[in-house]
């Protein structure tokens, strides 16, 4: 494979973004447009909300992948790693000889140009992380830059341009394009990583859980020594990989020593907390999130605020004013006293994590967990006994049959019908739906005031949310 076009020139002007409709390609593409560069972009599936999103922002786009979208030359094609080198567009790309980039190449030549990165990597939590240090680090008045994989209801986005001196990103463990089969995150040289946890995951391209440490191992060996990074310390993969980082490590928690979160009370909206630097009292603080897993999220965002100096008062100022990310642990509205939370969880830990946090803050309501597995992971049987213990804290159980289950191969597929019948059998109360349709007619007739309807995909699931919240 020839790479030498593989770079960004030093005087870029026009720009086209194959595969533009992603979430992370179409929040590049609205960052390149406020930097002022003229866009154009292509997709298979360009459909609203995100293509009427870019159109409004001035980037033309074309349904469809084809060798003219390209016949004008833009100085630079960004290539998203939803295409392949057999994509009508790379192909033309390679013939004319044009200047081409992945996703984070750009958001770190673009975005990330004279500033300071911090990253947040793991398997679970990078949003939610993420989102709250750009909220401390904003609401601090430090004016910083994003680019997040979900939208922060504090800025009605999932990018910011600033003028300050730091970018926060997520660190995606996930490969780059068809011509870097590396992880995302190698493409940033940050001055603070978080590292949350490391679990197997994207089993269509990780072989195993040694593969995917070793990809974090690579990653945090390179760090420059003069960073840091906070390093999560009840997970055993994440302690194993921070051994080898050269650079300064912090651990954080809920043991001394380190970063530490004590005293820990669940107030419904509030979940509220003391933190310790070692034995130093930070403060108490006070959070809107639910659940340890996010309990430990804040905490590693509180322990970067105070590495950049900003002091206790404005944190917790900062923490109390957080309004959360869409599509974690999102209510999308309450109707007859029922509510319908929407979360991104579709990895068992995080299931069971989010569905505990959920119980923590509604402890006498009927929890009704609904759950499609959709990514590549979750519809292979890798994880078919693990998830039987994930949904013990939820009072009824609604499984869909995966809609894409046919790109996975036979011998390799979840089953469904497998998991109801194995919860049924540890004495849960499970039931298997075929399709979303017959998800709304059950819960509509099911439904009483109180419950708690949790929804859990890292997909529309055809726009169950308002749909439930209409039949119910």
């Amino acid at each position: 494979m020839d790479l030498s076009r593989n770079r960004i020139p030093t005087h870029v002007q026009s720009i086209h973004l194959i595969a533009a409709c992603g979430t992370g390609m179409g929040a590049l593409a609205c960052m390149l447009k406020d930097l002022g560069y003229a866009l154009t972009g292509s997709d298979q599936h360009v459909y609203p909300p995100i293509s009427t999103f870019l159109q409004q922002k001035g980037v033309s786009l074309n349904q469809g992948y084809s060798a003219e979208n390209l016949g004008y030359r833009p100085d630079l094609v960004v290539v998203g790693n939803a295409v392949s080198k057999d994509n009508p567009e790379v192909v033309a790309m390679h013939q004319m000889e044009l200047c081409y980039c992945s996703m984070p190449q750009a958001v770190n030549a673009f975005a990330g140009a004279g500033k300071q990165v911090i990253m947040v990597a793991g398997t679970h939590g990078k949003t939610t992380t993420s989102a709250v240090i750009a909220w401390l680090l904003e609401s601090a008045g430090l004016d910083i830059s994003f680019f997040i994989g979900g939208i922060l209801a504090n800025f009605n986005s999932n990018y910011r341009l600033g003028r300050g001196d730091y970018l926060v990103v997520e660190g995606d463990e996930y490969d780059t394009a068809y011509f870097d089969k590396g992880p995302k995150f190698r493409h940033y040289d940050p001055l603070i990583t978080i590292l949350t946890s490391i679990e197997f995951d994207h089993a269509d391209i990780f072989k195993d859980l040694e593969h995917i440490k070793s990809a974090f191992a690579n990653f945090i060996m390179g760090l420059d020594p003069e960073s840091m990074l906070y390093a999560y310390q009840h997970d055993v993969n994440v302690q194993a990989v921070a051994r080898v980082a050269a650079c300064g490590v912090h651990r954080y928690g809920f043991e001394a020593p380190g970063w530490v979160a004590r005293s820990v009370a669940v107030t419904p909206p509030w979940t509220l907390f003391d933190v310790y630097q070692s034995d130093d009292f930070l403060g108490r603080f006070r959070s809107p999130l639910p659940g340890e897993h996010n309990l430990a999220n804040v905490l590693a965002a509180i322990a970067v605020a105070k590495q950049l100096q900003i002091p206790a008062d404005k944190i917790q100022a900062g923490l109390s004013g957080f309004r959360g990310v869409k599509r974690r642990q999102e209510i999308r509205g309450i109707r007859n006293e029922i509510v319908v939370i929407d979360d991104f969880a579709h990895h068992p830990t995080a299931v069971q994590k989010t569905i505990q946090a959920i119980r923590g803050y509604y402890p006498r309501q009927r929890l009704v967990a609904v759950f499609e597995p959709r990514t590549n992971t979750s519809m292979r049987n890798v994880f078919q006994e693990v998830y039987t213990q994930a949904f013990d804290d939820a009072d009824l159980i609604c499984i869909r049959e995966p809609a894409l289950l046919k790109k996975i191969p036979p011998g390799q597929q979840f089953s469904s019908k497998r998991l109801v019948a194995e919860l049924n059998q540890r004495g849960c109360q499970a039931i298997y739906f075929e399709n979303t349709d017959e998800i709304i007619d059950y819960l509509a007739g099911e439904a009483k005031p109180g419950d708690v309807i949790l929804v859990m995909s890292n997909g529309g699931f055809d726009n169950i949310h308002e749909r439930l919240l209409e039949a119910i």
